[in-house]
């Protein structure tokens, strides 16, 4: 949905169940599923990189008595988590992009590939190594919007409910700051979102990118398509965030009651 009615064309999904349809009828119940295998690279090599990054400085910036620390404080962390994650998940966020998007091109345009390692190979001997880091910048910044949005909405909603004395440090606590957590993230990252989103599936014509950058990507959407263009997808974004959200912080906090207990009581 976020590159359909691209550059002011007509919209070829209007809703997430209109889209889910049309890829149905197009490409089959497997089309659903195209590109899982650079999304589960992408998860493995982004979300544990930057979650392990992130929980190591916080502990490291806590005080000696266990006490938190400030905001500002998570934020650098989130954007340092954020930023090295991306980098190294970078190579398989491209082709997750373009292999969910392969569909939707006319035949002859279609990459087909295979999975995420036929991907990486090809996009490396057609195109460059470099072309795996394409579109680098925004997916960087769209990761350190995302680690601050989620990791400290959730550390800050999760301090502000346990200090309220109606909460314990729970799963029920744990489950309602992860909801939080992932109504914020969609709502600040989308925009970033979609420009690294369109970045990477563009294509170069004669020497000649579709986008010059981030910037004239934003610029272009907000002209030809509007505003609120810039949340296009929102419906089925927070559906898949939401849920990875909640997941990722409840597997977390229990993960890491183990470690406490198993370690280092």
């Amino acid at each position: 949905m976020q590159l359909s009615g691209e550059g002011g064309a007509a919209r070829a999904h209007r809703t997430v169940f209109h889209a889910g349809l049309s890829v149905l009828k197009s490409e089959g119940f497997s089309g659903l599923y195209k590109g899982l295998s650079a999304g589960l690279a992408r998860q493995i090599l982004y979300t544990t990189t930057r979650v392990g990054i992130y929980t190591t400085l916080f502990e490291k910036c806590s005080g000696p008595d266990g006490k938190p620390p400030g905001f500002f404080t998570k934020a650098g962390c989130a954007l340092t988590a954020g930023g090295i994650g991306s980098f190294v998940g970078t190579p398989a966020e491209i082709s997750l992009i373009r292999m969910t998007a392969d569909g939707g091109l006319p035949v002859e345009k279609r990459r087909n590939y295979k999975n995420v390692f036929n991907a990486v190979s090809r996009i490396s001997k057609e195109e460059g190594v470099l072309t795996l880091w394409r579109g680098c910048g925004p997916t960087v910044t769209r990761a350190m919007v995302v680690n601050i949005a989620q990791l400290v909405t959730y550390s800050s909603a999760k301090e502000q409910l346990l200090a309220s004395g109606y909460f314990k440090d729970n799963i029920f606590c744990h489950f309602s700051s992860s909801m939080i957590s992932g109504l914020v993230t969609t709502l600040t990252s989308m925009p970033v979102d979609i420009c690294k989103t369109r970045i990477q599936n563009m294509k170069v014509v004669n020497g000649v990118p579709e986008y010059k950058g981030a910037v004239d990507v934003f610029m272009k959407t907000v002209r030809s398509e509007g505003l609120f263009s810039l949340w296009k997808g929102f419906t089925p974004y927070y559906a898949r965030l939401g849920p990875h959200t909640v997941i990722m912080f409840l597997l977390l906090e229990q993960l890491n009651t183990s470690y406490v207990k198993a370690f280092v009581k």
